[in-house]
């Protein structure tokens, strides 16, 4: 049954119209950049590649990987919220050192810095928090910041979930170059990261399967030459590079390389870094 009431009418639409245009200016996101056909493919492929993910070697290939064509990064730390407490578990990705979680160390050192990231990530109303080396944060100063600085990374994004009440469920910093941030790549940290949530999550509480497993640290399976190899692949170096590295032929680097995937009952080199870290026999 319809009731017209003129009365109401004339008296609400004023006072509605005046609380929508203050919910527009308070909670109004600026407007995104539109992404290319490129980028959209490169999006479209993380995002399937980010379910494939079920371990932590898993998000360490997506992450270092396929991940850098969309955001590329030097350093990347993910905290996740342990439990109702407020503390988080903390670890750290990198190509660039053979002990990537340096870093993921020195930051929790400094639990000042790391709660004022939060801080600002959360009055920014959870939009994507940017940093720079000498711009006062806490986040450039101390150790943490020169091991940052270390390998290039001046720069940083931050982004994250946060639950129902408003309280940081993950939080992610990606440390880079200088003069890699702009508006389009914040735009793509927002669409990326709760992806990345998700990933992170199932790499924490799904283990690998018993058939696949190895015993810790390798138990013995690979020589401490073949260790040493397979360290070098995972930083990404080639059977020449390595060769050169080691002051040995690229061919016995070769014939080393073998044996690993042997050994570790794999069929590339990629598969063999992956359950190297999956093992214990790499440590990022």
């Amino acid at each position: 049954m319809r009731v017209d009431c003129p009365e109401l009418l004339q008296w609400d639409a004023p006072e509605a119209l005046e609380c929508s245009d203050l919910m527009s200016e308070q909670y109004r996101q600026p407007e995104s950049p539109a992404l290319d056909a490129l980028q959209l493919e490169f999006l479209m492929l993380n995002l399937a590649a980010s379910l494939r993910v079920y371990a932590r070697p898993h998000f360490f290939m997506w992450t270092q990987g396929l991940l850098q064509s969309l955001i590329r990064h030097e350093v990347l730390i993910c905290a996740l919220r342990a439990g109702e407490s407020l503390s988080f578990r903390v670890d750290s990705f990198s190509t660039l050192v053979p002990n990537a979680g340096i870093f993921s160390e020195l930051l929790l050192r400094d639990s000042s810095a790391a709660a004022s990231l939060v801080k600002d990530w959360k009055e920014r109303r959870f939009r994507p928090l940017v940093s720079a080396a000498g711009d006062g944060s806490p986040l450039w100063s101390g150790a943490f910041a020169r091991e940052l600085e270390r390998v290039g990374a001046t720069q940083a994004v931050m982004h994250g979930n946060h639950d129902a009440n408003g309280e940081v469920s993950s939080f992610f910093v990606f440390a880079c170059q200088s003069g890699v941030v702009n508006a389009r790549l914040l735009h793509i940290v927002q669409l990326v990261v709760p992806h990345m949530h998700s990933a992170w999550v199932r790499s924490q509480i799904c283990e690998t399967t018993e058939n696949t497993r190895l015993a810790p640290a390798g138990g013995g399976v690979l020589t401490p030459r073949e260790q040493e190899i397979l360290r070098w692949i995972y930083l990404g170096k080639s059977n020449g590079e390595v060769g050169a590295i080691l002051a040995i032929s690229p061919l016995t680097v070769k014939n080393h390389v073998q044996k690993i995937l042997r050994k570790l009952h794999v069929v590339n080199r990629t598969q063999a870094v992956g359950k190297a870290l999956d093992a214990r026999i790499l440590c990022p």
